[in-house]
């Protein structure tokens, strides 16, 4: 039982982290119904499992190349960019390819395969992830005694929350469906899709600027301290 409230507030704080994944679920809720978001959502913890089994099996050997080399933040970044400029650009296209009266019902039309593997995809790319799940390893694994059975019903437990809150977060996303328009909709994807872009240039710059980003961090401290 007390690994469960361990479990707890590592499933919490995943589901409500302000990443990529985060916001394409909402959008993909809202736009494409509750059962595309769960099967997008099913996608993403399957390249959670993914990133799991590398860390549990590689920690810290992993962990130190990760960080000794910034290209794989830069790599990541590359992937994260492309593909927010691409579906941003896609977007565009399709919208004006449909006409005004059957664009509404052209985003109801859902390959569920499809979104198993944009959710798997878009998680596998960020490099962030394996670098959770491989610190809630050196961190929760000397508390489970690195007993095999323990972590792997800890990582159950964990995903387990995440997956149940995403639900309530799909659910609620749903509700604003009936007050989307068209444009509306498409703004939403574009927010989103930009967002992506966003996000894939700040790995870019962490990955070639990784001492830059130290001097960033320290100046905030420095300024927060001073303003103590």
């Amino acid at each position: 039982m007390s690994d469960f409230w361990t479990a707890l507030p590592v499933g919490f704080f995943l589901s409500f982290t302000l990443g990529p994944v985060f916001f394409v679920l909402l959008e993909t809720s809202i736009t494409k119904g509750i059962r595309s978001a769960i099967f997008f959502n099913l996608g993403v913890i399957l390249a959670d499992i993914v990133f799991i089994a590398i860390a549990y099996f590689s920690t810290n050997q992993l962990l130190t190349k990760i960080k000794d080399d910034p290209s794989w933040l830069a790599f990541g970044g590359v992937l994260l960019a492309s593909y927010g400029c691409i579906t941003f650009i896609q977007t565009i296209k399709e919208k004006k390819k449909q006409p005004q009266t059957n664009r509404t019902k052209t985003v109801k039309k859902t390959n569920y395969l499809t979104q198993v593997l944009k959710g798997f995809f878009l998680n596998l790319i960020n490099i962030g992830v394996l670098l959770f799940w491989l610190g809630i390893i050196l961190l929760v694994g000397p508390k489970l005694e690195m007993n095999s059975v323990r972590i792997t019903t800890f990582f159950i437990m964990v995903l387990s929350i995440y997956f149940l809150i995403d639900l309530i977060k799909i659910s609620i996303a749903k509700q604003l469906k009936h007050k989307l328009t068209p444009s509306r909709i498409f703004n939403i994807k574009q927010v989103v899709n930009t967002f992506l872009f966003i996000c894939g240039l700040v790995l870019i710059f962490q990955g070639f600027f990784p001492k830059e980003k130290e001097k960033i961090k320290n100046a905030i401290q420095e300024i927060r301290i001073e303003n103590k």
